[in-house]
């Protein structure tokens, strides 16, 4: 499972915030570990310089194998909350996604 972290030019993708997602994401997706085969994660600031409530977006794309990408978005006061948020309804997505694949 390959995981690419991108970043737009109001935040900052320091190494170690990229080990801490990455970590992240291989922890909580490691049952769906065989079926994905790539993560990509792009964090944002809606608001640019200027400060405001839930402005920080994660956008999470999933690239399961023989099967459409999936993506989510959720916005946070923090890049951190945004990833949570991002991360709990992929999971859902993805559980959704495979049991309805293995009912089928």
């Amino acid at each position: 499972m390959k995981i690419q972290i991108n970043t737009d030019k109001n935040v900052e993708g320091s190494e170690r915030l990229e080990s801490y997602f990455s970590a992240e994401l291989e922890k909580a997706l490691s049952r769906y570990e065989d079926k994905i085969t790539r993560l990509e994660l792009h964090f944002g600031d809606e608001n640019s310089d200027k400060s405001g409530t839930n402005d920080k977006r994660c956008l999470i794309e999933v690239r399961p194998a023989n099967l459409q990408p999936l993506a989510v978005t959720a916005f946070g006061n923090t890049t951190e909350l945004a990833f949570n948020s991002a991360l709990d309804k992929i999971k859902r997505v993805l559980e959704t996604t495979f049991d309805k694949k293995k009912n089928h």
